[in-house]
């Protein structure tokens, strides 16, 4: 006759627990406990398992970061059929900064949504209405500000992103499919990538991560063991719509400059370099006869930009290549401080961090005779007065 499985399990099971009482009640005896403990104590319930060093980090970020976590619903209106107005909300994350009610998220969160319609959640479950205190598109970062008492504030600190190492622990924080604070951890998976957001801009020295990031996460914080915030989750690489463990953050450093400007200006103080231009590639190169084969051909410089300060020559003449008309003879832009530069955008990018006033070294050709320039960067002139 064949035995069933689940007996022999059922009765292993209660032969351990046997031997286990026994030995305890044996135990509890041989030092001269009295019977009523020894019965108490072999009844007893099984306490909690202990929590692993790795569990309570993240029980305790959890705990101090969460509540400075908040939902973003921004409302855009669209028209039906019938010419009738339609409400259509999307949402994202955010954290708060500081106890005037500042609230650092991703521009794409609030870029479709008009400003007046801005609404934030707090934890608490309390709502507010959100003025946009500023944005910066190149970067994906806006601010938006809440009026709200401030024992309701739970501001969240702003870390160091100069020193992270790739495998270093990270914890998200955010609403994925509007699921109030969510936490989830992974590791630095690679720093200094160069992304591309959602308006198309560059975007340096982002943090990758493989902690998960879902729709809603975006403008959330990705923190540090210390619960510091080190960046703002802004976007995924996916192939399904759906996490893969490929997420981005743009680092802490980055938002602390361009948060501290908006709060201050209302605009980001970043210097313009008022160029125009190709990028030179090496069928270029040998088509033209131009003697680098990688950096930035200046076809038009701006009057009163850094460029036209220094100096910098834009085309003199016109000529037709592959059907194409294009400006030729302007200067050729290899190295910005050091750097190498093969795009206008990427010329830009070396630029990002720094500021009006500041002086580069520029570095490339004027004809076929080397060329070393000192530009002065200025900003421009037509974003002064931009503030909200």
């Amino acid at each position: 006759m064949t035995r069933h499985p689940l007996r022999i399990i059922l009765v292993t099971a209660l032969l351990s627990s046997a031997v286990t009482l026994a030995f305890l009640r044996w135990e509890l005896r041989s030092r001269g406990a009295p019977e009523r403990a020894v019965h108490e104590a072999a009844a007893a319930p099984p306490g909690p398992a202990a929590l692993t060093a790795d569990e309570e980090i993240n029980i305790q970020v959890y705990g101090r970061a969460s509540p400075g976590v908040v939902n973003i619903t921004a409302t855009t209106f669209e028209y039906d059929f019938f010419f009738d107005p339609v409400a259509r909300p999307s949402t994202g994350s955010g954290a708060v900064i500081d106890y005037d009610g500042n609230i650092v998220t991703n521009y794409h969160v609030i870029a479709g949504g008009d400003a007046r319609s801005l609404e934030v959640a707090l934890p608490d479950r309390t709502r507010y209405r959100a003025r946009l205190v500023g944005y910066d598109q190149p970067n994906d970062i806006a601010v938006l500000r809440i009026t709200a008492q401030r024992e309701r504030l739970h501001p969240i600190p702003l870390g160091d992103s100069a020193h992270l190492k790739v495998g270093q622990k990270v914890l998200a924080l955010g609403n994925p499919f509007r699921l109030q604070n969510t936490l989830t951890t992974g590791i630095i998976s690679s720093l200094g990538r160069t992304i591309r957001s959602e308006s198309g801009d560059l975007i340096d020295n982002v943090i990758q991560t493989d902690a998960a990031i879902n729709p809603g996460n975006s403008g959330g914080p990705l923190l540090n063991t210390s619960g510091e915030i080190i960046g703002i989750n802004t976007s995924i690489f996916t192939t399904s719509g759906g996490n893969i463990g490929i997420g981005f953050a743009v680092p802490v450093s980055t938002v602390r400059r361009v948060a501290d400007d908006l709060i201050k200006q209302g605009r980001v103080l970043r210097p313009w370099l008022g160029i125009a231009g190709y990028a030179i590639t090496e069928e270029l190169a040998s088509a033209l006869d131009l003697p680098a084969t990688s950096g930035v051909l200046a076809a038009r410089v701006e009057r009163g930009s850094s460029a036209e300060g220094a100096g910098i020559r834009g085309a003199s003449q016109m000529a037709l290549l592959d059907n194409e008309r294009i400006l030729i003879g302007g200067d050729i832009i290899t190295h910005v401080d050091g750097k190498p530069v093969g795009s206008v955008e990427e010329l830009k990018l070396v630029l990002e961090g720094k500021r009006p006033g500041e002086t580069v070294s520029v570095k490339g050709y004027r004809g076929r005779s080397r060329l070393e320039l000192q530009m002065k960067l200025v900003e421009n002139p037509r974003q002064r007065g931009f503030r909200f």
